[in-house]
């Protein structure tokens, strides 16, 4: 692909435990691309603000922490993701329930959203992009060559949570994590600034009873139609 004009950007948004993170990753390393998990910034303001001991209900501190964020995602010799902040591995807190529902809560600060809107576009760069999030295709890269959105029902989407922290070591309730999963979409979708939903001109793909690798073959088939070699 010829490098003329920007990178190419594939944007993948849905609700949590859709299965964005994990087909996200797996098309990025299909295609060597980078790839921007913009969930887990929101994660590791959520984890930097409790380690600072800042103010949640301070905007302007939160914007100005957001801006701040020193943050890279790496992989082991294994293929396991690894998230740095400040040079230090903190992958295991910043996965952890409690830190993705504290993040929830300070994505509805305007402040926060316009503090991070600047890293998140710094990711955009060659070969190309698969940026995974919630407001991707429609805020972050309104330009991007292919917007996929995934869903599932809520129910499923809990129990792939519950057996992913189960076998990362955390302690799960399924009720307790589908109650959450419902609060977290009425909160995502309802927020003023930048709700979740589908861009206008999204491909809706639903995850509901499908395997891994179906899904991945589906967005691939529309990845070659986009961008053909």
């Amino acid at each position: 692909m010829s490098h003329e004009g920007q990178p190419p950007v594939i944007t993948i948004d849905g609700p949590s435990g859709s299965g964005k993170g994990t087909i996200s990753r797996r098309v990025a390393d299909a295609l060597n691309w980078r790839l921007l998990d913009s969930g887990a910034l929101y994660r590791l303001l959520a984890h930097a603000v409790s380690l600072s001991g800042t103010d949640s209900h301070d905007p302007a501190r939160l914007g100005e922490l957001a801006r701040q964020l020193n943050v890279s995602f790496q992989q082991t010799a294994e293929g396991e993701e690894r998230i740095l902040l400040d040079g230090t591995d903190v992958t295991h807190p910043v996965r952890s329930e409690e830190c993705g529902a504290r993040a929830s809560e300070l994505a509805v600060v305007p402040e926060v959203r316009s503090g991070l809107k600047a890293l998140q576009r710094s990711f955009r760069q060659w070969p190309g992009l698969v940026a995974d999030g919630r407001d991707m295709g429609t805020v972050i890269f309104p330009d991007a060559g292919l917007k996929i959105y995934l869903t599932a029902s809520a129910a499923e989407r809990a129990q792939r949570r519950h057996n992913q922290l189960k076998q990362k070591g955390f302690d799960a309730n399924l009720h307790a994590l589908l109650r959450d999963i419902s609060a977290r979409d009425e909160r995502d979708q309802t927020r003023s600034l930048s709700p979740l939903r589908p861009a206008a001109d999204a491909v809706l793909v639903d995850t509901t009873g499908r395997g891994i690798e179906q899904v991945v073959d589906e967005v691939m088939s529309l990845v070659r139609e986009r961008f053909p070699a």
